[in-house]
Order: structure tokens, then sequence, then C-alpha cells
């Protein structure tokens, strides 16, 4: 069956007004607020409907592992905040890449990684996919001579996230795109560190957009989601066929909680970005810091890229201490404010020791190669007053000499 095209929205319309009103649809009740539809199952009116629906010969919910009113809401409008055709929400940012990839791909095909990518990424396609017949190489995720020479004639995906997580290296989209589509290549982009306010893949050519609606999307740390986005052929039909099936499904109170985080997001984010200028600029005036990642900064050597292709430079900080894991754990256990988690994209500013957290599970060479040092804090900037961030960190940082 294919899945009934998301509403688009309206072109003409500005982002923040698709961000509040983009696929409603008002019930009998004339409700204003989106409604949660909490069922399992869908009435139909007679047999003959109910084949119908079944056959995909007819459009309308069926039973909610695939069809839910709320969550269809939550697709429709992420899908006109990307400027996608279609969008499936899954349970997970995780679950998001797991239904593109089991979807799309198959035994004897080969992905091209950024090496710089989630940890749970990065064991997704070195540890499980493998398993299944499907072989993945790894490569700089700046260097698209790299890129190039890691395609293969079975090669099928290249995919990348940028920024990265946690040391925001970047790629250019457009240009990996053509790259992608000159060898017959999808590119699938992970923008959970942007979101559609800062940045939209799918405009610089890029064929599928991957979120963990978890981070900025929601907003305040909630509930868990995931979301693809791209074309009515691979993601409204082929990832949402997969989910029927599969049903790697994102529940309607969860999507209820990300409709309302969408209506502030580029509020939010414009906030987030400020602050964490200020902060990486703050840092790196601080004598017991040896080096800060953040693409606002003059010092990131792919500044005038993130200039050039994101509205504005994110939320994610990441830096080097001087010294190693003692002297960065001491900087993140001297805090009382931040958050010791490694959730993000949360109104509340958190804090996490990236080596022996986000990617402690991978192998000590693959962190090396990705320069995740046991120096390296990753802090993700809240919405609290930038002044009581840097007084909380530099708890830990004044005690360096």
């Amino acid at each position: 069956m294919e899945h009934p095209l998301n509403d688009p929205g309206d072109p003409s319309e500005g982002f923040d007004t698709r961000a509040v009103r983009a696929g409603q649809r008002r019930g009998p009740e004339q409700e204003h607020s989106d409604p949660i539809y909490a069922t399992s199952s869908f009435v139909f009116s007679s047999a003959a409907e109910a084949a119908a629906r079944f056959a995909g010969d007819e459009p309308g919910n069926i039973y909610a592992r695939f069809t839910n009113p709320t969550v269809r809401t939550f697709q429709d409008r992420l899908a006109a905040l990307e400027g996608g055709e279609a969008c499936v929400a899954t349970a997970s940012g995780m679950s998001a890449i797991l239904s593109t990839c089991l979807s799309l791909l198959k035994a004897g095909d080969h992905i091209v990684s950024s090496r710089s990518v989630f940890g749970s990424t990065t064991n997704l396609f070195s540890n499980y996919l493998t398993r299944f017949g499907i072989r993945v190489t790894y490569v700089p995720l700046g260097d698209l001579k790299a890129w190039e020479a890691a395609i293969r004639p079975e090669t099928r995906l290249l995919f990348a996230e940028t920024p990265s997580n946690p040391l925001t290296e970047l790629v250019d989209i457009r240009a990996l795109a053509d790259l992608a589509h000159a060898h017959d290549c999808l590119l699938a982009m992970d923008n959970c560190f942007c979101t559609p306010a800062l940045q939209r893949p799918l405009d610089l050519g890029a064929d599928l957009v991957i979120h963990s609606a978890t981070k900025y999307l929601d907003g305040q740390g909630r509930c868990v989601g995931g979301a693809v986005v791209g074309d009515a052929e691979r993601v409204g039909k082929e990832v949402f066929g997969f989910l029927r099936t599969a049903g790697p499904t994102m529940s309607p109170f969860n999507a209820w909680v990300f409709l309302k985080g969408l209506e502030t997001l580029r509020l939010r984010m414009r906030a987030h970005c400020e602050s964490a200028l200020a902060l990486a600029q703050w840092l790196e005036a601080q004598p017991g810091v040896a080096r800060v990642h953040y693409p606002g900064l003059a010092s990131h050597p792919q500044h005038a890229l993130a200039t050039r292709q994101q509205a504005a430079f994110g939320g994610i900080v990441a830096f080097e201490v001087k010294g190693g894991r003692e002297q960065a754990w001491q900087v993140i256990d001297s805090t009382r404010l931040l958050s010791i988690t490694a959730n993000l994209g949360d109104a509340k500013t958190t804090i996490t020791h990236p080596a022996t957290t986000t990617h402690g599970r991978i192998k000590p060479e693959q962190r090396e190669s990705q320069g995740i040092s046991e120096s390296l804090i990753r802090v993700a900037v809240g919405l609290e007053d930038i002044e009581d961030i840097q007084r909380d960190l530099a708890r830990g940082l004044d005690r360096f000499p």
C-alpha cells in the first residue's frame, strides 16, 4: 500500500507559520490545538471500506502502527519545514536510520559514511548491518576526494552528519550531493544539530534527511522519536512500507509533544545559537582550554562553509581542556547548574564526556580517527542566562594553573 502523500503546506507561507499550522486538520469538535488520537485501531463503516483501506485502494486510517492522525500531522509539518514530499515518523532517531537502510538497501550493497557520526550510528553500521551483507566504509567528513575514492560499483548510499557530533565538523552538502548523484547513489543527511530552522539539506541536493526528534525538534527533553524526510517514492512508499511491516512506530503522545516543539523551533534555535557563540568566544579566552570547536568561530577551519550553508551556527560547543580525562572530568564534576547527561537539544544546558559516553562503545582507534580525545567535553547550550552557564563552567576551569 502506498502511504497517502503528506501535505507539503503552502510554500508561500513563512517558516514560522508552517511550524505552527502546517498539517493540521481540525475534527468535528473544531479543536484549536492538535488533538492526541490515543487509539490503537480505527472503525470502518463497512466490510467493503475495510477491504479498500487494507488494499490501499482508499486512503484513511487503518491501524496505529502505521496510520495515526496525530503522527500524520507531525509528519506533514516536518515535511513542510524541510521542503520534502513525505515524512515517516519513527520511535527514535536510530530507528529512523535503521528504517532508511533496511528499506532502501539489500545484501551486497555498500554505504560510504563519514567517520564523524554518532557512536550508535557507527555501531549500527559496523556491528549489525554487516550481518545482513551490507558493507560500510568510513571517510573523513570534509574530504570530498576520500568520499569519491571510497565509492564502489555496489555503493548505494552516502551518509553524513553536518555539523558532526561532537566536533562540529562540516561537509559541503551540495558538493557531496553532486558526487553521490554522479555515481548513482543516494545522499542521506542527519540534520539533527541544525534542524530545518538553520539548514535544509534537501534544498542543497540531498535525497533524505534524518532526524532524532528527541533533540531540538522537541526542545525540552521530554520524548524519544525520529523521522525520515524525502520524496514520495523512497520515503512515502519504501520507508513507510518498512514501518508498516516492522513497526518502529512513533506514539501519538510523542508526536503531539514534537508538534508543540515545532511551534517554537526557530525562536529556540536563535536563542541556542546566540548563547553558544557567546560561550565559544568565552571558552577561547580561558587559560585551561586548549581548543574550542564551534563553526561560528573564525578559528573553525570550516567557518566560511558554515556561514554559506547554515542560517546560524547551532547550539553545540565542544572544547578540549589542557590535560586528559582527569582534567575533563574535573570540569564536568565541578558544575552545579549544568546537567551531566548525554542528551542534547534541551532547554537545559547539558554537558558530557564523549569518549566515555556517546562514543564510549566504539573502538579506541575509531575514536582517535574521529578526533575524540579524552580531554574533549561537549556542551549543548540551553536557554539559561549565558552568564550563569559561564560561571558554572568556570568552577572547574578556574582550577587550572
